[in-house]
């Protein structure tokens, strides 16, 4: 795997969990993403009580967190369960996605993923929202929603969100216990998003690449005595 091909935000191996081909599959629905996050924020919970914050029946919740224990993203938690209720448990705190080459092995899946992960990203900003006439004023103060445009070469880019994944690292408490106080649960979504190009800038890109083409063609032909050989 290529330095390119990997994900800017190192996983901890006593926390998180590493994408892989079978995981991706697994994600690639938003109910199940939607399920993970509960149990990672709210601590474990049965499908019944997860059906109701969601909305859906606790068959379909049911059925989800089976497949999710499956591919090992939950856990029965025996401690709480009896022969009437079952309860289900996060295993990892958090997904990280490290091999960027799944996206061309699985691209469907990917692309199913990575849209369960915006979904779930819009229905944190809307929980938010929801709360903002009883939010603290000093909350209401610290909430914040940007929205800038950058121009950025891949490179460029990728160092962004290295640099954005490291200051986010520092402020990151996770234990409870040692937070300070009057610290509560923030979510920071962060979201570096290429636009997509409008149809002059996308003939312009595609005169570049035959452009190159043809060069390249006019370099082969010139045999090894050619232009351009060192």
């Amino acid at each position: 795997m290529t330095e390119e091909e990997r994900w800017p935000h190192s996983p901890d191996p006593q926390r998180d969990v590493v994408l892989d081909a079978k995981g991706l599959r697994a994600l690639a629905h938003p109910v199940r993403v939607q399920l993970i996050g509960l149990l990672r924020r709210g601590g474990p919970s049965t499908a019944t009580r997860l059906a109701e914050q969601m909305g859906l029946t606790s068959g379909a919740t049911s059925y989800h967190l089976r497949q999710l224990a499956a591919s090992g993203f939950v856990a029965e938690d025996t401690e709480r369960g009896n022969a009437r209720e079952r309860w289900w448990r996060a295993v990892h705190l958090l997904t990280v996605w490290t091999d960027m080459a799944l996206a061309d092995e699985e691209p469907e899946a990917a692309l199913g993923y990575l849209r369960s992960v915006v979904a779930a990203h819009t229905l944190t900003a809307q929980r938010a929202l929801n709360g903002y006439e009883t939010m603290p004023r000093a909350w209401r103060h610290a909430l914040d929603l940007s929205d800038l445009e950058l121009r950025l070469t891949p490179e460029e880019a990728r160092s962004l969100t290295e640099e954005l994944a490291a200051v986010v690292g520092r402020y990151r408490q996770i234990d409870a216990e040692e937070a300070p106080a009057g610290a509560e649960r923030v979510a920071v979504v962060l979201q570096v998003l290429p636009e997509p190009a409008d149809d002059a800038d996308q003939d312009d890109a595609a005169q570049d690449d035959a452009d190159q083409d043809d060069a390249a063609q006019d370099g082969a032909a010139d045999g090894p005595e050619g232009p351009g050989v060192r």
